[in-house]
């Protein structure tokens, strides 16, 4: 396989082929994730996970999928308890995990410190979210909840709704989404809006965007509905945040008129863009999203460290 011993910075460093065959990886891969099977492909190796800004569910996820394969993981979950407290550049950061593990999962604040590790390392680095840039494995989660609920990732009006400009996770995943033929509906506040070189990216992808102003339309035809949260840890002034805050929250009454099989999506956390109300309904998979970054991950660590595919 095409992706032993290669870095992952962006979800454009793959093609639509080779994205398809992660995802087909990661489906076989669930039983192994919900630990009704056993495989220990990555017996032997060690993962280092360098989490240099806050994560929940990347970090664990990564965690779990190297170990559900048999590998183990050293971890820096806090960089006030690293030598990055003192100083440390990224660039000596990554030499010494490098020399330590077989691949590093790099979580960073600040955009295009991935690639610059990558630079830096012998080894494979993926890239799990660098400031308001890129987060490519989200994206493959992403893909995974949507042809999991879908069958196909072909055809389908997708609304983006919240934080555009700094939400990572959207930047990536509207490239993928261009690349399937998706239609992409964006929401947003209008100081929130899709940079212009991600507008100006999927023009030259000749993909189908519009943008809409009212949820309520925009849910009404769709097939997935992508909530993100007013990230505050972006804003540089606290006023211009609070402009923003609280702008969106889908409830059941706005899910109302939605067709049965819509979706509703979350990279998680939420902050009250959606309520708690939603998680009842038929319409929730942003838990189902979250499990199955597990088995995507685990996908990626195999091709990436082994090239094996399935089983």
């Amino acid at each position: 396989m095409a992706l032993k011993g290669r870095d992952l910075i962006s979800i454009r460093d793959l093609s639509r082929e080779e994205i398809e065959e992660v995802l087909k990886v990661a489906h076989r891969m669930i039983p192994i994730a919900e630990g009704s099977k056993i495989d220990r492909r990555l017996d032997g190796l060690i993962v280092a996970l360098a989490f240099l800004e806050p994560s929940t569910r990347t970090r664990l996820s990564f965690d779990t999928a190297a170990q559900r394969l048999g590998g183990r993981t050293i971890t820096i979950a806090d960089p006030t308890t690293s030598s990055v407290a003192k100083g440390e550049t990224l660039s000596d950061t990554v030499r010494m995990l490098s020399g330590y593990a077989d691949a590093l999962i790099l979580r960073h604040p600040n955009e295009g410190a991935a690639r610059l590790a990558a630079q830096m390392s012998d080894k494979p680095v993926i890239n799990a979210g660098d400031g308001a840039g890129q987060h490519p494995t989200q994206t493959l989660t992403d893909l995974a909840t949507i042809q999991e609920a879908h069958g196909t990732l072909s055809g389908l009006r997708v609304v983006l709704l919240g934080d555009l400009k700094y939400g990572r996770t959207v930047h990536s995943l509207a490239h993928a989404l261009a690349l399937f033929g998706a239609e992409i509906v964006l929401i947003s506040p209008p100081s929130l809006k899709l940079p212009d070189e991600v507008t100006e990216h999927l023009d030259q992808m000749g993909a189908k965007v519009r943008e809409e102003d009212q949820v309520h339309r925009a849910v009404r035809d769709a097939d997935v509905l992508y909530v993100t949260r007013i990230q505050k840890e972006r804003f540089g002034d606290e006023t211009e945040y609070a402009k923003v805050a609280g702008s969106y929250r889908i409830d059941n009454t706005v899910l109302s008129g939605a067709k049965q099989r819509l979706i509703v999506m979350h990279p998680l956390p939420r902050l009250g863009e959606i309520a708690p109300e939603v998680d009842a309904s038929p319409h929730a998979a942003y838990f189902r999203q979250a499990f199955l970054g597990v088995p995507v991950r685990m996908g990626l660590l195999s091709l990436i460290l082994t090239g094996k595919g399935s089983s």
